[in-house]
Parts: structure tokens; sequence; C-alpha cells
């Protein structure tokens, strides 16, 4: 009986880690550019590694097998004086020195060319980006514990679903309702984090259509798990039914939509609003959804007006009309 158990026990462990594999390689062959680069800075990064690790691993079971007890080597070799081989030295460090460059080199390359704020230079390794093509805005916000997505070009929002079409640029802003969480949709690129009172970007495109998983890749509390939603890549008449279909809905998510839509929940169902109310983005950005609760961006232009009224040795009032700043244009960035 306990062997018995014991199979099935080794069985199911099995099991579970090829499918765990089957996930992992989502992260080595993507559907989206951004993240097939980060995939072959992974494979090309470890091909480097390897090539010290390799030998490395080799060589002491060579030297263990070479001069075991007993081994005719480990008597005919014997050099009590030896303490020093230039060549060694140089073979030592050269090789890990001329590794740790190669990977200097390209991590700071790539870091540069796959920065989440940088706009894209081209739709795939095989297909450049088109002139005076316009990305897909999308603006993201993380919920407890949902994903809320408003596209202000075709005035629709969606929780925990989202589509774009194929190769065309999108632009996402995020920000978080409250706590600190992580946007993450492993074959469109890599996770960027969501920041209440504070606007992250991503830039991204999707290359084939089809399906993909999103997630949460941070840890925010009880209903983490569930933090999932689907992500489409669609053709561009998909797309547009996809928006048609959400505009049909009828719902308009107001502020007040958006409070109850905000408390916290886990493994809601996909909803659809036909429109949303102006400036909400910017108001949940800025934390100040509630009636009567001051804005983030208006409360830091009030200290900058006052600090400098402060320094400038003037009057708070006469500068009280200049606008330093807006709710189009947030401080944090």
């Amino acid at each position: 009986m306990l062997t018995s158990n014991l199979r099935r026990a080794s069985v199911l462990v099995v099991l579970t880690s090829l499918l765990a594999g089957c996930s992992d390689l989502v992260v080595l062959n993507p559907s989206g550019d951004i993240a097939a680069q980060k995939g072959q800075l992974i494979v090309i990064a470890t091909i480097l590694m390897l090539l010290i690790v390799v030998p490395v691993i080799f060589f002491i079971f060579l030297f263990a097998w070479r001069y075991r007890q007993g081994a005719k080597h480990a008597q005919d070799d014997y050099a009590p004086d030896w303490d020093h081989s230039t060549r060694l030295e140089l073979l030592i460090w050269a090789a890990p020195l001329v590794i740790i460059i190669a990977l200097g080199a390209l991590t700071w390359i790539t870091t540069h060319k796959l920065d989440p704020y940088r706009p894209l230079d081209r739709i795939s390794a095989t297909k450049a980006l088109p002139e005076n093509v316009k990305p897909l805005e999308v603006e993201v916000i993380s919920l407890d514990w949902k994903w809320l997505f408003l596209l202000p070009e075709q005035g629709i929002a969606t929780v925990n679903e989202l589509a774009a079409p194929v190769n065309r640029p999108i632009h996402f802003k995020l920000t978080s309702s409250s706590t600190m969480n992580a946007f993450y949709v492993p074959d469109l690129a890599g996770m960027i984090y969501t920041m209440p009172g504070m606007q992250t970007e991503l830039n991204a495109v999707i290359n084939k259509a089809g399906t993909y998983r999103g997630m949460s890749s941070h840890y925010s509390g009880e209903g983490f798990s569930g933090m999932t939603f689907k992500f489409h890549g669609l053709s561009d008449e998909d797309f547009a039914q996809w928006v048609d279909r959400a505009k049909a809905d009828g719902k308009v998510l107001t502020r007040d939509a958006y409070l109850a839509l905000a408390k916290p929940s886990s493994r809601d169902p996909v909803q659809r609003f036909a429109s949303v109310e102006a400036g909400l983005y910017q108001r949940i950005m800025n934390l100040c959804v509630e009636d009567g609760q001051m804005c983030m961006d208006e409360m830091m232009a009030r200290d900058a007006r006052r600090n400098h009224a402060h320094h400038s040795g003037l009057a708070p009032d006469k500068l009280a009309e200049q606008d330093i700043c807006t709710t189009d244009t947030p401080i944090f960035e």
C-alpha cells in the first residue's frame, strides 16, 4: 500500500513538473516582439555562462578520476613544490573576464533598447515600424483583486479582459487603486509595476493572433491568485467587433461605478462598459475619485507655490493664479 502511494505521488510530481515546464517555455517562445527579444537575451546569457560552467564541471570529474587513490597518474604527476603556472592563471582569469565583459555589454545594450518607456522601433524582427503609426492607448488600473482597462481612443472600459490588434504598437499607462502590484502578460512583454498615486508605462506589440494569459506577478493579498485576465490578439476587423460588443453593453463607468468596482473582490467575471466618465483615469491616479478629496497633483502644486513664495519672499496669494500643474499633467510619472 505504501509503495503504491509513493508511486502515485512520484507520478503526480513528474506530471506537475512537466506542466510547469510547458508554462515556463512561454518566456522562450512568446508571441510578442518585446518578450521575444527578452527571451533571446536569456538564451544568450545562459550560453555565455555555460561556457564557464560546463568546462569547470567536466574538469572536476576528470581530475577526480585521474587523481583518484591508486591511479597511476596520482603518483607520476605528484609535484609538491609546484605553486604557480602563468599559463593556467591566464586561462583561469581571462576566460571569465571575457564572459563578464560580453555579458555586461549585452545587458547594457538590451536594457536601454528594451526600456519599457521607450517607444517601439520595430514591429518584429522581420517587420519595420510603419510610418505615422498610432499606438493603441491603454490605461491600466490594478484593483483589489482585478484589472480595469480603459481605452480612451475607443471610449470603452473592460474588467479582466483586454484586446489589441495584431502588429499594432500598444502604449500602456499603468497605476493602482491601493496596493502595489505588477502587470504581466508573458507572451507580450516583461512585467511592469503599478503603484498608487504614480504612473508607469510599457510599450509592446503582439505579433500573433490568439488568447493569452495575463496576471499579477506581485503578491498583493488574499485574492492575488485569482487576479488574472485574458489578453486577445485580434485582427483589425475582430478588434473592431470586440469594441462594438463593449459599446453594445450600454453600461457607463462613472465615478460611482468605479468606487463600487474598486471594493475588494476576487475572481470577478468579465465586465464591459460602453463609455467612461471624462477624466476618470486622472482622478484614479491622483487618488481623488471620491467627492471632497483633493487630487495629489493639486496638493503638490499648492505646496510648490507655497515653497516658491516662501523662498522668494512673495505673498502666497500672488502665486495662487499660476498654473504650475493641472490634473492633465501629473507630477509623478
